[in-house]
């Protein structure tokens, strides 16, 4: 850290202080050349992750859509909104684990197709038949063979 007063690049920690709520650390510092002392603040810097769209197009990702997507697949199906609420959340975790500042909507998509298939088979089809943008009946049905021959 660079001392304000000298330029001098050598400087020591004198304090550290979490603040108050907890989300950066105060830092009493002490010139090693001139001894002026200085403060300084360390915050975590969050960057945000970016969705990558099928056409390119880049937007920050919203949980409220995977809510929103979920919800309407499951649409008059016996599931709650607690159970979308925490497949919301483990999606997320996934996505945050694995991706830094980018990931595809065709991730995104697989991961919400496979806790639906789990959660409700209905919803599941649902989902896909949008998701996969199906143009036929054939490909319906291709997607229900599929699902039908993993149970």
């Amino acid at each position: 850290m660079k001392c304000p007063s000298c330029q001098n690049n050598e400087t020591k920690v004198v304090d550290s202080r979490l603040n108050g709520d907890g989300t950066s650390i105060r830092r009493r510092r002490e010139c090693l050349k001139c001894e002026k002392r200085f403060t300084t603040y360390e915050y975590v810097e969050h960057v945000p992750l970016m969705v990558v769209k099928r056409d390119g197009r880049r937007q920050p990702f919203d949980r409220e859509k995977i809510i929103a997507g979920i919800v309407k697949a499951c649409e008059k199906r016996p599931v709650s909104i607690d159970k979308i609420e925490a497949v919301t959340d483990e999606i997320g975790r996934t996505i945050q684990k694995k991706y830094d500042r980018e990931v595809g909507s065709k991730e995104i998509g697989e991961l919400i197709m496979e806790k639906l298939a789990v959660m409700d088979e209905v919803a599941y089809v649902r989902f896909a038949s949008v998701y996969r943008q199906f143009r036929d009946v054939n490909q319906f049905m291709s997607e229900l063979k599929l699902m039908l021959d993993k149970n």
